[in-house]
């Protein structure tokens, strides 16, 4: 195995079911994947770490499976941040420039943004991201930076994203304690964007929804900035869990089933058609009665959505519709009903190709770790060029700015 390499990007995705290490490092200017591992996860509860011990060993596991491949010492890492306890708020804040009109420079942006995030906040919430919607330059809006124009008064409209710290100082120790240093976190859904969505989609308006298995992260661009972000308490295990209850089955046959035969229309299942399932003696099952189960979940998750959407302010921005990415989104019929619940045009997100990537990797459950990488390596050059005190300053500002 060669020795670390100093270009190499490396990210962590710990979900709830699978826990993934991502490889890439830079060929003439463009991300060239490196390797990966993908291990079962362990240790989690409804979406967060509640065993560091068995969490650890599963990063362990995928970050030298990631390592073999690579031919890599992988040493540290961006980590990926996603379920129920992510929150999202809109703010606004701004700075006088004098009585005379002068020129704007970085540290005023960083001022602006700086009063602007100075709302109170709970003590157990981490900021993530500070993500500027438009900048208002003596009135006049927006504007997508600033720096060079003169003015008086200096304004920004602000979306800011949060974590529980607990969660986030869990998974950074679990990745500690499989011999990983955390360099950055990224929200998940931020990360699955930008490997999945289009810069006219984030011009017009779009709805991503990343479907794991615990809980579903929300992100809303509209006019190319962050507009709204959430979660909801809803993932392919509920699905799984509803199709084990209602059909008196384990867990395990249970997914299997989804994964061979569900649908999420009940519609669009033949009334006839039936399979035969060992339950636990041989016996006829209707394909029409999995997708009785399926759909009402399906259709909870997209209200749920839709609610969300409503308080942020945003359910009438979606011109370009919603895209669907995450494992979950590979159920037949999703589609259909986000179709039918949010009243917009819908489409299975699947990421971008990197150079050398396998074919497996092409797939929606790897969106927010390709994305992580994406993320990375765009904001690592976007800040190229700061100084390390300056970027130190700027780097929430600018982290995730599309």
């Amino acid at each position: 195995m060669s020795q670390k390499q100093d270009n190499l990007i490396v990210v962590l995705d710990i979900g709830s079911a699978w826990t993934r290490v991502l490889a890439a490092d830079l060929n003439e200017g463009a991300l060239r994947y490196c390797g990966h591992g993908c291990v079962e996860s362990a240790g989690m509860r409804k979406g967060l770490i509640a065993d560091l011990g068995p969490a650890a060993k599963a990063v362990k596991a995928a970050s030298e499976q990631a390592e073999q491949v690579a031919q890599a010492i992988i040493g540290e890492c961006v980590v990926g941040v996603g379920g129920p306890h992510i929150r999202g708020l809109n703010t606004n804040g701004g700075i006088e420039l004098g009585s005379r009109l002068r020129e704007i420079d970085k540290e005023d942006v960083r001022n602006a943004v700086e009063r602007a995030r100075a709302v109170e906040r709970p003590p157990d919430r981490e900021i993530l991201h500070l993500l500027p919607r438009q900048f208002i330059l003596d009135g006049q809006p927006g504007i997508f930076d600033p720096v060079g124009m003169v003015g008086k008064k200096l304004e920004v409209d602000l979306h800011i994203a949060t974590c529980s710290s607990s969660a986030l100082q869990s998974t950074v120790t679990c990745a500690n304690r499989a011999g990983l240093e955390v360099t950055e976190a990224v929200l998940e859904s931020i990360a699955a964007a930008e490997a999945t969505l289009s810069a006219d989609e984030r011009e017009l308006g779009v709805c991503l929804v990343d479907i794991g298995a615990h809980s579903s992260d929300v992100v809303v661009f509209f006019e190319g900035a962050v507009a709204h972000t959430a979660s909801i308490p809803i993932g392919g295990q509920h699905f799984t869990n509803d199709l084990a209850v209602g059909l008196q089955m384990p867990v395990a046959q249970a997914e299997e089933l989804k994964r061979q035969y569900g649908h999420a229309v009940v519609t669009a299942i033949p009334q006839l058609a039936e399979i035969e399932i060992a339950n636990p003696q041989p016996q006829m099952l209707r394909l029409r009665m999995i997708a009785e189960i399926l759909e009402p979940r399906a259709r909870e998750l997209l209200y749920f959505v839709k609610e969300s959407l409503r308080q942020g302010g945003v359910v009438d921005a979606l011109g370009a519709g919603c895209v669907l990415t995450g494992g979950g989104a590979m159920l037949p019929g999703m589609l259909d009903v986000t179709e039918s619940q949010l009243r917009v045009p819908a489409r299975t997100g699947v990421p971008v190709r990197l150079s050398q990537m396998p074919a497996e990797l092409a797939h929606p459950g790897f969106s927010a770790a390709i994305g992580m990488l994406l993320y990375t390596h765009r904001t690592r050059a976007n800040r190229g060029a700061e100084g390390d005190s300056l970027r130190a300053k700027l780097r929430a500002i600018f982290a995730a700015s599309f």
